[in-house]
């Protein structure tokens, strides 16, 4: 439906009517047409995320398209979220879970970082790397990771104060060559990276516990972020489940060392 004004004292002539009538429809389409693209875009880009959105709506479609890409790959999780769900009612947990996560996911979009997916209580984000400037990209990255942990702890505030359960996240950071694109069945896909960086970055993300460290990141993270060398400090060489040499890890300079 459309109206339509005029500022002719005696309005349309009726030759006037006949052209918008005839006009209308072709209108018409164009904007559904128009409309129906914009919402595919948004619904798209909520979905897988707004690069993958993108590539999806312009056709990169087919099973098995994907790009070799470089990027920093971020794996967290909710600290003790076994335990919330196990005590809190669902409602109250959905109620946490979009808490947190908008407070994980806004700081990464606006650092320019893509978030992939959500497995339960945690996610999947990457930075992509572009060859021109890697130690930048890890410098933003740990920005995000320090703006993250700001806003959860303002997040933590209000939600004890209300006297809701809160939490904390750990994160794990690494950087590598992935594969990024449409892989699964050919009536299911999923718009994703996968690789041996990715499931390095997940044991490493298992080790924050054990070590009781919240950010932890990779030797080859810590390699190129040339200009942050003065907020990582070591914690050892260990052996993670499923790769094939031990790896050095590095944590966030506590802010008293500082």
């Amino acid at each position: 439906m459309s109206s339509w004004t005029v500022d002719n004292p005696g309005g349309y002539t009726d030759k006037q009517l006949a052209q918008l009538r005839r006009v209308v429809r072709t209108l018409g389409l164009a904007i559904k047409s128009e409309r129906n693209h914009s919402m595919a875009q948004v619904l798209l880009e909520v979905y897988l995320g707004k690069d993958a959105g993108r590539r999806v709506l312009s056709g990169d479609i087919a099973r098995g398209m994907v790009r070799s890409i470089s990027a920093v790959l971020w794996y967290c999780d909710l600290q003790g979220f076994t335990k919330i769900a196990d005590k809190t009612p669902p409602d109250e947990l959905i109620r946490l879970l979009n808490d947190y996560f908008e407070n994980m996911v806004e700081p990464i979009h606006a650092a320019g970082g893509q978030v992939l997916k959500f497995m339960g209580d945690g996610l999947m984000a990457i930075f992509e790397l572009d060859g021109s400037d890697d130690a930048d990209i890890c410098r933003i990255a740990l920005d995000t990771v320090e703006e993250t942990r700001r806003r959860i702890r303002i997040v933590n505030q209000e939600r004890a104060a209300a006297g809701r359960p809160t939490t904390d996240f750990y994160v794990a950071m690494h950087l590598g060559d992935v594969q990024y694109g449409n892989i699964g069945s050919k009536d299911r896909l999923d718009f994703t990276v996968i690789g041996p960086a990715v499931n390095e970055v997940s044991r490493i993300e298992a080790m924050c516990r054990p070590l009781d460290r919240e950010v932890i990141v990779s030797s080859a993270f810590s390699r190129a972020a040339e200009k942050c060398q003065d907020r990582l400090v070591s914690l050892g060489r260990y052996a993670l489940r499923g790769v094939r040499r031990p790896e050095e890890l590095f944590t966030l300079m506590p802010p008293d060392a500082e």
